[in-house]
């Protein structure tokens, strides 16, 4: 399992990510909230240790913006903040628990393992209409038939299945694919391309729309 851990506190954010390596978690690691969100909205988690007062963008902000573009990673945020108003904001901006500063890391570790067992195997299977993407197996079916994707061109189908219904504009499909440098614009071009030619030119109803000056989104003519 791979957790997030979202934390200024070099320090902290180190012993933290040892401890849960040393009980069989991978760590990922971002010191500003900006980074966070990146990470957060680009790459797949078990787990996100989120702190609430970060450089760049808070905790509350990040938690919000993850829960409006439909990601459900479970959220475990950190705060020296202990009022039950605190706690109640955190809940409202899509927190699934709350540990108050300063903590013991095995009951950090307790709690992490217990948000992993919520999530439901299901939201590892993405489906729209007749498309499927199991994202542990790697494999993406349409109508029953298996369709083959290079990295990019997953990444973009991916971020299209667990966005939906909503649109994808260019610059998120752009910060899914390339988070640290941008290619040339006719790269995304090529990718988008090639995804038709595999997604839909196969069969009878295309999935894959372009909004005008927007982005891509997933559904039916």
């Amino acid at each position: 399992m791979i957790v997030l851990v979202v934390e200024d506190n070099r320090t902290l954010a180190g012993n933290i990510s040892e401890f849960l390596e040393a009980h069989g978690f991978e760590c990922d690691y971002a010191d500003n909230g900006n980074l966070g969100l990146r990470l957060a909205m680009t790459q797949a988690f078990n787990v996100i240790i989120l702190d609430l007062m970060l450089p760049g963008k808070d905790g509350m902000s990040i938690c919000t913006e993850l829960r409006n573009s439909g990601i459900t990673t479970p959220i475990l945020m950190l705060t020296a903040r202990d009022s039950l108003e605190d706690k109640l904001q955190g809940f409202n901006a899509g927190a699934d628990d709350y540990l108050v500063k300063p903590f013991d890391l095995p009951e950090l570790v307790a709690r992490v393992k217990a948000l992993s067992k919520r999530v439901n195997k299901q939201e590892n299977k993405l489906v729209v209409n007749d498309l499927s993407m199991e994202v542990d197996l790697r494999i993406v079916t349409r109508a029953g038939q298996r369709i083959e994707l290079n990295n990019a061109c997953w990444k973009i189908l991916e971020a299209l299945m667990r966005t939906y219904p909503k649109v994808v504009t260019r610059q998120q499909i752009e910060q899914v694919v390339w988070p640290d440098q941008l290619p040339d614009s006719d790269v995304l071009k090529s990718h988008i391309y090639k995804l038709r030619q595999q997604v839909d030119k196969p069969f009878d109803s295309p999935l894959i729309q372009t909004v005008r000056g927007v982005g891509l989104v997933l559904g039916s003519e």
